[in-house]
């Protein structure tokens, strides 16, 4: 076997327990997370949540930080993130199984809107990506790139620091598909900083403590004046009228 492949092969065998890989999709919100937080979040003892962790930091997926006596741990870097999303889409479509009318809310607000690490994802950011490249701010036929214009747009109307879109080694644009809508919205640079200021704008908020994301009447009406915005975007889609009744319970 090839170094390349043993190392694939451990890659693959670090995600390969289910307790890891809940672990794993959960920091994909972008914060960091006590592993008590995420031994609660999996359902494990924290010994045994230590034990999950220690492989995945010795295998590169996950980084530490302490502050005081606590530890916190993270995705070692955005390109993990796009490796876990990019996985995910290869699996069906999300059913999630509502249980109450709780578990329907959080499934709705995550469709509708999420971070995806510290990008936008869901119905939002697909929505947003498909408003620039209709203002050709962002051209989706020729390599997925920012055009000039777009440019202009991030560092003129939304204030974003020039310097800062190109002070990485990231990609500027990269398409990232959403695994909800099976649709590309925007990664990258770009990606990263747009999601940053729109909160610091109060354009975007947080939906309760999880990764879902809504856009606030502020942000709708801005980005309908800068981006021609449609707020429909956001509505979810009907369902096909098959779907509808495999879904429908049966009649008692």
């Amino acid at each position: 076997m090839s170094s390349r492949g043993a190392e694939l092969a451990g890659l693959a065998a670090l995600l390969a327990d289910r307790t890891r890989a809940d672990m794993c999709l959960a920091l994909v919100d972008g914060r960091a997370w006590t592993a008590g937080e995420l031994a609660r979040h999996t359902g494990v003892a924290a010994s045994t949540a230590t034990e999950h962790l220690n492989r995945l930091l010795a295998g590169g997926l996950l980084i530490e930080r302490r502050q005081g006596r606590h530890r916190y741990v993270q995705l070692a870097s955005p390109q993990v993130a796009e490796l876990l999303e990019s996985m995910v889409t290869h699996l069906d479509p999300p059913r999630p199984t509502v249980t109450n009318l709780r578990t329907a809310t959080a499934a709705a607000a995550l469709a509708n809107g999420r971070t995806c690490y510290d990008h936008l994802a869901g119905r939002l950011g697909v929505a947003i990506a498909d408003a620039m490249t209709t203002q050709d701010f962002l051209d989706q036929d020729n390599g997925f790139a920012l055009t000039e214009a777009g440019l202009t747009w991030l560092t003129g109307p939304l204030g974003i620091d020039p310097a800062t879109l190109h002070a990485t080694r990231r990609p500027l644009a990269r398409p990232c598909l959403d695994w909800t809508e099976r649709r590309t919205h925007l990664g990258g640079a770009a990606g990263a900083h747009l999601c940053r200021r729109l909160h610091e704008l109060d354009w975007i908020t947080r939906v309760g403590t999880g990764r879902a994301i809504r856009l606030t009447p502020k942000g709708e009406s801005a980005l309908q004046t800068l981006l021609a915005f449609d707020p429909s975007a956001l509505q979810p889609p009907t369902p096909h009228p098959a779907t509808a009744a495999a879904d429908k319970p049966p009649a008692k």
